[in-house]
C-alpha cells in the first residue's frame, strides 16, 4: 500500500517537471534531454521523471534556474524513439536521459558525441550500446535493471508460491534481449521444476489478449513476465486483468504490474535517481566512456495476499517471511 501512495504522490509532483523545465533560461543554464518510453500521461513514467528531477535537485541543480530538462515521450513507439531522438539531438543539450536499449540505439544513431546517460536498460553489451560493462568506450553508459539469470529465479518463485503449476506462459518480447535472452534462461531452467513452456509474444494487445485467452484453455497454468520491456510495459494493465480473470498465477519482473500476485525484480524508480548522479558527473565534466555501467543494487520481492486469496492460493510463510513488502 505505501509504495502504491508514493508513486501516486510523486506522479503528482512529476507533472510539474515539463513546466518547471520551460522556465527562464540564462547563459549558465544546463540542458538536459530525457526520452522516456512511456506516454506522458502514465502514472509511471512520470513517478521516474519525478524521481530523476529529485535526484538533480538532492545534487544542487535547480529546475528552471541553472538547468533545463526537455522531455520527449515515446509512448511504446520505436518510430517515435527515432523521431524524438532526432528532435532532442537538435536542441543540443548537454547530456541525454534514455530509457531502453531501443531508445539508446535511436540515440546514438542521431548523436555520437552528446553523452547519453541509460536507464532500465538490458544486456548493452550483447546490444551493442557499450564496449564493455567496466570500460563503455562511447558515448553512452548507464543503469542496467534486468540480468537473463533473473528469468530462472521467476520460475522459481512461481513454483514455490503455485506448487501444481505444470504449463508455464512466458510472456516476451521476441525483438529485443530481454525477450529472447530471457525466454532462454528459462528454458534452460524449465526441466528441473518440471514445467512445459508456452511463449506469449506481447508486441500488441491483441496478441497478448489472444494468447494468453489460448493458453488459459488448459488447467494448471502459471504465467511469467520477463523483461522490463517498451511493449510490456504499455500493457502492464492488460497482462494484470487477462491474468486475473482466467485465475492464473502469474510471476513479474516489477511492481510496476499494479495488482500482481508477486513481484521480483530491480527498484526502477530508485534507477532514475541514480542515474541524475552520472548525469551531474558528465555535466561536470565526466565521460560517459570511463563511467562504468551499474547493475541494480538490490532486487525487491512483493507480495499480494489479496491477489492470492482471490486466486485460492496459501502463501508459504518463508517467502512472507523474504519479502520486501507484503500487500494485504
Amino acid at each position: 500500500m505505501r509504495r502504491r501512495i508514493f508513486i501516486e504522490g510523486i506522479a503528482v509532483l512529476a507533472a510539474a517537471w515539463p513546466v518547471a523545465a520551460r522556465a527562464q533560461k540564462s547563459s549558465s543554464v544546463r540542458r538536459v534531454g530525457v526520452l522516456m518510453s512511456s506516454a506522458s500521461d502514465d502514472s509511471l513514467g512520470q513517478a521516474y521523471s519525478a524521481a530523476f528531477a529529485q535526484g538533480l535537485q538532492q545534487l544542487g541543480w535547480e529546475i528552471g534556474s541553472n538547468i533545463r530538462i526537455d522531455y520527449r515521450w515515446g509512448s511504446g513507439d520505436t518510430e517515435r524513439f527515432r523521431k524524438y531522438a532526432a528532435e532532442l539531438v537538435a536542441l543540443s543539450p548537454d547530456v541525454i536521459l534514455g530509457t531502453a536499449a531501443s531508445i539508446v540505439r535511436a540515440l546514438e544513431e542521431a548523436s555520437r558525441t552528446i553523452p547519453i546517460v541509460f536507464v532500465t536498460t538490458i544486456d548493452p553489451v550483447g546490444s551493442g550500446l557499450v564496449a564493455s560493462l567496466s570500460h563503455p568506450g562511447g558515448n553512452a553508459t548507464g543503469f542496467i535493471s534486468f540480468e537473463f539469470s533473473l528469468s530462472a529465479k521467476l520460475l522459481e518463485l512461481l513454483k514455490e508460491i503455485a506448487p501444481s503449476v505444470t504449463r508455464v506462459g512466458v510472456l516476451r518480447d521476441p525483438t529485443v534481449p530481454a525477450g529472447s535472452g530471457g525466454f532462454a534462461a528459462i528454458q534452460t531452467a524449465a526441466p528441473s521444476f518440471g514445467v512445459e513452456l508456452a511463449a506469449i509474444d506481447v508486441q500488441s494487445a491483441d496478441a497478448i489478449e489472444r494468447g494468453i485467452t489460448e493458453f488459459a484453455h488448459a488447467p494448471n497454468g502459471g504465467l511469467l513476465v520477463v523483461g522490463p520491456t517498451s511493449s510490456m510495459s504499455q500493457h502492464r494493465d492488460l497482462v494484470v486483468t487477462l491474468a486475473a480473470k482466467y485465475r492464473l498465477p502469474a510471476v513479474y519482473h516489477s511492481f510496476a504490474f499494479v495488482g500482481a500476485l508477486l513481484a521480483y525484480g530491480a527498484n526502477s524508480i530508485d534507477q532514475y535517481r541514480r542515474a541524475a548522479s552520472y548525469v551531474d558527473r558528465v555535466l561536470k565534466g565526466e565521460k560517459p566512456a570511463n563511467l562504468p555501467v551499474q547493475a541494480p543494487t538490490k532486487y525487491e520481492l512483493i507480495v499480494n495476499l489479496k491477489t492470492a486469496k482471490a486466486l485460492g492460493l496459501t502463501v508459504p510463510q518463508s517467502l512472507i517471511a523474504r519479502a520486501d513488502e507484503v500487500i494485504e
